[in-house]
């Protein structure tokens, strides 16, 4: 079966991908891989970079625009997840492709780019230009991979320190306490959620009740924009301690819950609840009436860490039971058990309520 296009084409032959194509008038191909291992269009995307390359040498150079499209998004994108790539591919397009598009490779200088990461840090987030001191950085590293350059002129880029940093506000424990108050039931469960257990949303929303143990919620997926798929990252797939009167709650939830087997938060269709949707109308208007209009479910992580910080857990335990990193060498070799955990979720709440 052969399948030919304008940037190639494949065919399978003895079980593997056979790519095809024409360079200078002349036909060639290459194996791509075994069937088995790729699919029709991963074959296909393969192909095409080989081609994009090929007519960047001939060339003498690639613009920049071009670069991006038919190179590194077509290779970048099959490992990003959706949230990421939907990030990605906008900021790029919006900040870098709309800028250089038409620019050769071969045509950037050092000082020319850090000009204009200090021109994006008069307007823009340092979080923002952050990220494209490191879009800049990829695309050409990639680009001195394809052998179309020979330096990578984004290597010694800096982020402005004029770029706005956020301020990164976390709760005290009279306003978490004002918060729990507040909120109704489901929305106040959600909340400690965030709190107590520092869970991400898109975590809390993809709860299945199957996935709560008597010591822990087991965290293996998540709701993004209505999809349910597995965590953004290997640190975040673990077990999140619950703490003795949070379980109480979600026993009292579990006892109302319509499927027993089901989501944990379901909408009335029986999918899994909006983040979106329960934040804007449930619980964003009833924080704001409480003077709590800043706070979001980052604020909510952040005052996770920070209050366990101030109760001297230890940073690995905090940084387990978050599912972020705390350095390569303690999360590669080195893994706390849920046990532990329990005692310091369970000294937060004593905190909290004891205040």
């Amino acid at each position: 079966m052969r399948t030919r296009h304008s940037t190639g084409g494949v065919r399978k032959q003895r079980g593997r991908w056979i790519g095809l194509w024409y360079e200078g008038g002349v036909k060639k191909s290459r194996v791509l891989g075994f069937v088995k291992d790729l699919s029709k269009g991963e074959a296909r995307e393969a192909v095409a970079k080989i081609v994009a390359a090929g007519k960047a040498k001939t060339n003498g150079s690639a613009a920049f625009g071009q670069f991006v499209e038919d190179v590194y998004f077509r290779f970048y994108t099959r490992k990003w997840k959706a949230s990421t790539r939907e990030n990605n591919v906008n900021r790029i397009n919006v900040h870098l492709v709309r800028r250089f598009e038409d620019r050769e490779l071969t045509g950037f200088q050092r000082d020319e780019l850090q000009d204009f990461l200090d021109g994006k840090a008069k307007g823009l987030s340092f979080s923002v230009v952050d990220h494209l001191r490191w879009d800049l950085k990829q695309i050409f590293d990639m680009a001195v991979a394809e052998g179309l350059i020979a330096r990578n002129p984004a290597l010694m880029l800096f982020t402005p320190k004029e770029a706005a940093m956020p301020k990164r506000r976390a709760m005290t424990i009279e306003e978490v306490q004002r918060c729990f108050t507040v909120l109704p039931e489901r929305e106040r469960l959600i909340a400690k959620l965030a709190i107590l257990a520092g869970m991400r949303p898109g975590e809390i929303f993809g709860l299945k009740w199957s996935l709560l143990t008597d010591t822990h919620a087991d965290v293996r997926q998540r709701v993004y924009r209505g999809l349910v798929d597995t965590p953004k990252t290997d640190q975040s797939l673990r077990k999140a301690a619950l703490s003795k009167g949070l379980l109480a709650d979600v026993e009292q939830w579990r006892a109302k819950a319509v499927d027993s087997e089901g989501w944990v938060f379901p909408s009335e269709a029986m999918t899994p609840l909006s983040k979106d949707n329960c934040w804007r109308r449930n619980m964003q208007p009833v924080l704001a009436a409480a003077g709590l209009a800043w706070v979001n479910f980052q604020v909510m992580r952040r005052t996770h860490a920070t209050l366990m910080k101030a109760l001297g857990a230890d940073g690995k335990l905090v940084a387990d039971q978050l599912g972020h990193s705390l350095d390569v060498n303690q999360n590669v070799y080195t893994q706390s058990p849920v046990e532990s955990r329990l005692v310091i979720v369970n000294q937060l709440e004593q905190r909290l309520l004891l205040q």
